[in-house]
């Protein structure tokens, strides 16, 4: 996707992604996902600090629930980096879906979540709070692919995600 990524993990198959555009890598035939192609977007966020702006899925369903809400979700796409493949939603234009408030769906296949490779960090993802202009939008999306253990949400102007981390130094807030 020419991308620079740097993963932290915060559970047993939870981890936090930190994700650039890799300007030197080979720019993908198709949008690149999480929005990146809109720099003028993700820099008006960063500066507003809407900074984490959405959060994936895990399901072992991902062709039965694009095929009931790929509209919303995107069209399935297998992605690889070293030895791992798997296969993910993107939309065709590369945005989140629900600017966010709604997950990008990805199956990690038979080998199972990346963060299950990753050393343990000491911090613990604890919950995620989503502000988003239509919470009742977002909550059908989670009913409407079986989301387990769902975000908190509330309505609020603007696709805002906060997440509660336990550190070794305390609790800390991204957002």
């Amino acid at each position: 996707m020419g991308t620079h990524n740097l993963l932290l993990r915060l559970g047993e198959s939870v981890f936090l992604e930190v994700i650039a555009l890799d300007r030197a890598a080979r720019r993908p035939e198709n949008a690149r996902w999480f929005g990146l192609d809109g720099q003028t977007r993700v820099r008006a966020d960063w500066a507003a600090g809407r900074r984490l702006r959405g959060f994936v899925a895990r399901t072992s369903m991902l062709g039965p629930l694009l095929g009931r809400e790929g509209a919303a979700l995107g069209q399935q796409r297998r992605v690889s980096r070293g030895d791992r493949a798997w296969d993910f939603a993107v939309r065709a234009d590369g945005s989140w879906p629900l600017d966010g408030a709604a997950p990008c769906l990805i199956d990690w296949g038979a080998r199972g979540p990346a963060a299950l490779d990753m050393p343990i960090s000491g911090a613990r993802l604890q919950r995620v709070l989503i502000e988003c202009p239509d919470p009742e939008a977002a909550a059908g999306c989670y009913q409407a692919i079986g989301l387990a253990d769902p975000p908190a949400l509330r309505r609020g102007p603007h696709t805002r995600l906060l997440a509660v981390i336990e550190t070794p130094q305390g609790e800390r807030i991204l957002s």
